[in-house]
């Protein structure tokens, strides 16, 4: 076989392209869901890659590409990918085996990766670990051999040039039956069953992984060409990159009119998913619909990821932080079934019903996306289901509240330098406390008259530092006796004992900040020993970090609407006044 420097250099600068998808992934998923789980997000994309590029090298290409052409259900293992073992059937031309490889490695882990940010934020790291080999392995391979490898729809007709349905849908699928086998996280749906909104930490973040998504797609879908040494070639590239930032630019606008419209102003998430969806939508067909044609699936795909991120979150009530359902599992369907509306001939085997084509390239599309569903539909159900049910998928609700980056990877935060202020430092180097003399315990009744002997009598604050995952349950423990009014403060803290030990990198981290909540109540009717009582029964697990309360005398209280002082402007109204 003879090779071409240019259709390999042009094949391995998609590669590359391609595989920088992955930060743009990356910084997606992280800026859309909180700061504490920010470092569980990166390791979660970065292993997606690092585990699919193995696995895929052993088995995953042969089930793809083994026995090309044969019209079948799965590829012939034949060994471990190489051209020895496969042949050059399959290749490009002008195009080696180990430039090949490599570009197809990189858009396996591409799915992959999509289903990190619909299962943030609440999945254990081994789980998803053993999801991502699977998917690798030969979920993606599979329905990558009936499309690319030679398999069943590639036979028929069936159109993804570089990967509406082949990768993105794959992805949004199984990222949906993630999502919806996992549950939603801790908080996102009320007692009455309305989605609250859970923000993201970062939309600056967000819009960078946007950004290198854009620029990296050119190469995911203008690199797909494979060559660049014929005149046909290079007009295809053109136009291939036109039509992918036509359809982008498109959806991006639309989804900001109509959510300017829909919500009273433009919504800067939605957007940005508007942007990713425009780039799913166009993807299959991006090499054979006209400029007008990628304008209008654009357009389309701009109001299905509104309706859909809606319908998946109020409707379905499955959790998905970044809407990667939406955006790669509905877009993706989307695009694949429009390419049989607009394709006008250029790069399929039949035309588009709207340039007189009938339905048949349609009715191939639509067999095409319904078969990919349903097989992954099926086989990530299993896969989800059997790890739900011996290791476990979901973390514990204490994990969760904390944030993954604590629990599992031991990472204080992926924000060290910024959650605290200039006192950190201070702390971090100051001599540990002399040893303080025994301090006297005192009854908790005589707080009681201790209150009662305050300035406006009876008036006491009580401040209770503790877990954030205890919260809930001491909110409707002091609510059971009679304490209706709080005030909540999220803050970071430590005591004397400085917390549990932390390492980074290697080193212990000496002066360790946790996530605590500051619950206060103003006290006037409820004895204070009661309060004290009640919020050790809730909180007590003799493990350091239970917190601590403190018990302040109130000089007066003065209700701002009626002008009323001391206990009366407590009474029968704490709730609303404090």
């Amino acid at each position: 076989m003879e090779f071409s420097a240019v259709n390999t250099l042009w094949v391995l600068v998609g590669a590359a392209l391609v595989f920088f998808m992955q930060a743009g992934f990356a910084m997606v998923e992280t800026g859309l869901t909180r700061a504490k789980n920010a470092g569980n997000i990166i390791m979660k994309n970065l292993m997606d890659f690092s585990i699919g590029t193995p696995v895929f090298w052993l088995i995953g290409f042969g089930l793809m590409f083994g026995n090309t052409g044969n019209g079948g259900f799965i590829g012939k293992i034949a060994g471990i990918a190489s051209e020895e073992a496969y042949g050059s059937a399959m290749l490009p031309a002008g195009v080696p085996f180990w430039a090949f490889l490599i570009f197809q490695t990189v858009f396996c882990a591409t799915s992959a990766t999509i289903v990190s940010g619909s299962m943030a934020e609440r999945t254990k790291f081994s789980s998803y670990c053993i999801y991502s080999f699977m998917i690798s392995l030969f979920v993606y391979p599979i329905s990558g051999h009936w499309i690319w490898g030679g398999g069943w729809l590639s036979a028929l007709g069936f159109h993804d040039f570089a990967g509406s349905t082949a990768v993105h849908m794959v992805g949004g699928v199984a990222a949906f039956v993630g999502a919806l086998i996992l549950g939603p996280r801790i908080g996102k749906y009320g007692k009455d069953g309305k989605p609250k909104a859970i923000l993201g930490h970062s939309l600056t973040l967000a819009a960078l992984g946007v950004f290198i998504l854009w620029f990296c797609w050119f190469g995911f879908n203008g690199c797909s060409t494979v060559a660049m040494d014929t005149d046909e070639a290079m007009i295809s590239a053109g136009k291939i990159f036109v039509t992918t930032n036509l359809a982008a630019a498109v959806a991006t606008c639309t989804v900001m009119i109509f959510t300017w419209i829909r919500y009273k102003k433009p919504d800067v998430s939605m957007t940005l998913n508007g942007s990713l969806a425009g780039l799913v939508a166009i993807t299959a067909g991006c090499d054979t619909v006209t400029p007008f044609g990628a304008a209008i699936i654009g357009i389309i795909a701009g109001f299905v990821v509104v309706f859909a991120v809606e319908f998946i979150d109020r409707i379905l009530k499955v959790d998905d932080p970044v809407g990667a359902v939406a955006v790669h599992g509905c877009c993706g369907a989307l695009g694949t079934i429009l390419t049989g509306l607009f394709s006008d001939g250029s790069g399929t085997e039949w035309v588009g019903v709207f340039y007189g084509g009938g339905f048949k390239g349609l009715g191939i599309q639509l067999l095409g996306v319904a078969a990919v569903i349903l097989w992954v539909a099926v086989v990530m159900t299993i896969v989800f289901q059997a790890i739900k049910h011996t290791i476990g998928l979901r973390v514990t609700r204490e994990e969760e509240i904390d944030g993954l980056d604590v629990h599992e990877h031991n990472l204080p935060s992926s924000y060290a330098d910024f959650m605290v202020g200039d006192g950190a430092a201070a702390l971090q180097s100051a001599p540990a406390p002399a040893a303080a003399s025994p301090i006297p315990v005192v009854s908790k009744a005589h707080l009681d008259v201790d209150a009662a002997e305050g300035v406006a009598s009876g008036i006491s604050k009580v401040v209770i530092v503790t877990r954030q995952n205890k919260l809930d349950d001491l909110v409707q423990a002091l609510n059971q006796i009679g304490v209706t009014g709080v005030t909540i403060t999220n803050v970071l803290g430590c005591g004397i004992q400085k917390g549990a030990t932390r390492f980074y990198r290697g080193a212990a981290v000496e002066m360790n900040l946790l996530p605590k909540v500051k619950v206060e109540v103003i006290v006037s009717t409820v004895p204070v020993s009661k309060v004290i009582e009640t919020a050790e029964a809730v909180l007590h697990t003799g493990n350091y970090g239970d917190g601590k309360v403190f018990v302040y005398n109130v000089r007066n209280v003065v209700k701002v609407r009626t002008g009323e002082e001391g206990v009366a402007a407590l009474q029968d109204t704490e709730a609303e006044d404090n």
